[in-house]
């Protein structure tokens, strides 16, 4: 999972910054510093990491005030965080929780603790993100099955008007008759066509949702463990 994972480690405080790089690069994470909220911010727009180490209190601008930048951005609010104060205060960490913040670990800390609470915000993100893939395949799925009610009815619709035109070239010119009858045969291959493409198209986005797809029983045993590591 580290090797593929990007921290940004925000704390106006350098021997921090340096502690931080060396022994989560050690790990294999890809590492971003900043020394304060402004830069951070920056930083987060082109580095875009998995996730923030933000210490609270910083000149410029707080970890509070990052925090409501962020999960004010629609593209950046999914970022989770995890900060540091040396308060202790439960209001604190209530306000914290309420601005969007995924976990609070108060002054002085432990890295063994730091890294484990690491992992299982990163972990409970991943899970996060397969129930929104679930979810993304059931609307896909039911948008299907719209569409393809809405076709057949088209389509039986079309068929009812060619049997139509069939019976009436017995009563009318036959030429404009048969005339019709192509128009309306060509609309309906028309209809059959788009109808096939789409489903071709929903078949090859199912099978790239679920090539990382994690299977309710996984899942469910992941969501068990994350929670019995709390």
């Amino acid at each position: 999972m580290n090797a593929q994972k990007k921290i940004l480690i925000v704390d106006d405080e350098t021997i921090n910054l340096d502690f931080f790089d060396v022994m989560l690069s050690k790990l294999g994470f890809q590492v971003e510093k900043a020394t304060d909220g402004i830069i951070a911010l920056e930083k987060v727009k082109k580095f875009f990491p998995d996730l923030i180490l933000l210490d609270n209190i910083m000149p410029r601008m707080s970890g509070w005030e990052l925090t409501r930048i962020l999960k004010s951005d629609a593209k950046l609010k999914g970022i989770p965080i995890i900060m540091f104060s040396a308060l202790d205060d439960v209001k604190d960490k209530v306000e914290g929780f309420e601005l969007g913040v995924d976990d609070y670990i108060t002054k002085p800390y432990n890295f063994s603790e730091v890294l484990a609470r690491i992992r299982v915000v990163l972990r409970n993100r991943e899970l996060y993100a397969q129930i929104v893939t679930r979810e993304f395949r059931l609307n896909l799925a039911e948008e299907l099955c719209a569409d393809i009610r809405r076709n057949l009815s088209d389509f039986l619709k079309g068929i009812q008007e060619i049997n139509g035109l069939v019976a009436s070239i017995k009563c009318a010119e036959a030429g404009e008759s048969l005339k019709a009858v192509s128009e309306k045969s060509g609309k309906v291959r028309g209809q059959i066509a788009e109808l096939d493409s789409k489903i071709e198209k929903c078949i090859k986005e199912w099978e790239h949702l679920k090539e990382n797809e994690i299977d309710l029983p996984a899942l469910e045993n992941q969501i068990r463990k994350n929670l019995s590591q709390e």
